[in-house]
């Protein structure tokens, strides 16, 4: 199956003004949310799960989400930020760190449910389409449709490497191959070279190299952070391996320690006793009268 998404452009909305004020504020398209929570009424309330994939400036977030009455509820979720902890400090936004974000988030998300053993996904990422295979005597894959919220649905989007990633994890997520980077849309055919080349980080460290021969001063700036944490351009694609095979060593979210009793910060002077108030006013009355002397 393809993607499709409508996008409504500004003379649309000169002419009407939409009913619902997240889409107002341009925050969800009630069109496809619609289309991704209507569970078929043959389901018994089982659950419609979603994979919803958010871009920021500083963060790739990745979430396995379902719908109640009440509102959305997160079943897994994974960010980029935590891929320090695998290894990889720096690039936390690029095409590599959605996939490997994905790849965190469903072995999360299958060691959660107890199905990591079951279904270990695509060990050998070689950049081809992979889809996971239902077991004959087991139970079935854990089923996600992709929401891309208002994310525009190009050919090579950061939101698609991050599907991939899922997808190679062991999730069963309907795609087709044709918005991954790499597709030729002449051939009707992927080049699986290029894809992995771009999850492997292949594409940022040819610029490196170019970049440093054409323009010493912006490398510097630019790629600052990868030459303190010596990361080079050559050591690139073995670091992104390294990072996938940490991910799937230890998925778990780990939780951040909790502060200790006492040791909460105060933004606000504390509260003075009656005692310590008259005793304040009378310093203060004979500092006032040692001024005047």
């Amino acid at each position: 199956m393809g993607f499709l998404k409508l996008i409504k452009n500004k003379s649309y909305f000169k002419r009407y003004q939409t009913k619902f004020r997240r889409r107002r504020e341009g925050k969800t398209d009630y069109r496809a949310r619609k289309r991704l929570v209507a569970q078929d009424k043959n389901k018994y309330n089982s659950p419609k799960y979603r994979l919803v994939v958010r871009l920021s400036n500083t963060d790739i977030t990745t979430q396995i989400v379902y719908a109640k009455i009440e509102g959305d509820h997160v079943l897994a979720a994974a960010y980029s930020h935590e891929l320090p902890r695998y290894g990889m400090p720096v690039g936390l936004t690029n095409y590599s760190a959605a996939y490997a974000t994905g790849l965190l988030l469903s072995r999360r998300l299958l060691t959660k449910l107890k199905l990591a053993d079951k279904y270990q996904g695509n060990q050998n990422v070689d950049g081809s389409d992979y889809n996971v295979e239902e077991l004959a005597d087991g139970p079935r894959p854990f089923r996600a449709f992709l929401d891309v919220g208002l994310h525009r649905t190009t050919t090579g989007s950061k939101v698609f490497a991050a599907m991939k990633g899922a997808c190679d994890g062991g999730l069963d997520i309907p795609h087709s191959e044709t918005r991954f980077v790499g597709y030729d849309k002449e051939g009707k055919a992927l080049k699986a070279e290029i894809l992995k080349k771009h999850i492997f980080g292949g594409h940022v460290a040819a610029y490196m190299k170019s970049l440093r021969e054409e323009n010493p001063s912006k490398f510097q700036r630019q790629f600052s952070d990868y030459a303190k944490s010596n990361i080079t351009a050559d050591a690139l694609e073995a670091k992104w391996a390294a990072v996938h095979k940490s991910i799937r060593a230890s998925p778990a979210h780990q939780k951040k320690e909790s502060k200790k009793k006492g040791e909460k910060k105060r933004h606000n002077p504390a509260k003075l006793t009656l005692e310590q108030r008259k005793k304040r006013s009378a310093e203060k009355l004979a500092s006032l009268k040692a001024a005047k002397q």
